[in-house]
């Protein structure tokens, strides 16, 4: 049986789980509502304060699907009770972020600035050289700080571009002369 599959799901206080027909879960909770439908193979059922997810039997499409039901059930729990968060790092001279209402606009070396609008449900801040992306769904919030750093991605030579603050960019020697 699937380890993460089988683990249930701990609803917290103040968020609510209810479930529709063909598996269409809502999650409310302190920062939003998610929506979410699931196939119809796996049954998910709220008993008191937890959510089960079970799957009907062992074909290897159900085992798959039965830990990526729990999962994404799990994450739209968390995001809706304590959201989620991608830090992004600007690193090189002259590379610069700025908000300006909804939209983020970049500085990053070419000859005209990069704007990005904050799309709904996602908001962006700036710390310094750095961008903070947040939400409620882990998956949106994962998506617009990929998009962000694609713009300028860190090159290995000296560092310069928009890298994610947990990420480490290997380093590579520069040219030598001839010998």
């Amino acid at each position: 049986m699937s380890r993460i599959g089988r683990m249930p799901i701990e609803i917290p206080a103040g968020a609510t789980v209810s479930l529709g027909d063909e598996n269409h879960v809502t999650v409310k909770g302190p920062k939003g509502t998610l929506e979410k439908s699931f196939d119809k193979a796996m049954s998910i059922s709220v008993e008191g304060n937890q959510v089960v997810v079970t799957r009907p039997n062992d074909l290897k499409r159900n085992r798959a699907l039965h830990g990526l039901t729990r999962s994404l059930i799990f994450n739209m729990v968390t995001g809706v009770t304590n959201g989620y968060k991608k830090e992004l790092e600007i690193n090189g001279v002259g590379y610069r972020a700025q908000k300006q209402g909804k939209k983020l606009v970049l500085s990053l070396g070419y000859s005209h600035p990069v704007e990005m609008n904050d799309p709904e449900g996602i908001t962006t801040t700036i710390e310094g050289n750095k961008i903070i992306v947040t939400g409620i769904n882990k998956e949106h919030v994962g998506q617009f700080a990929a998009e962000i750093r694609i713009k300028r991605p860190p090159e290995p030579y000296k560092g310069k571009g928009i890298r994610y603050v947990d990420e480490v960019v290997r380093r590579k020697e520069g040219k030598t002369g001839k010998k």
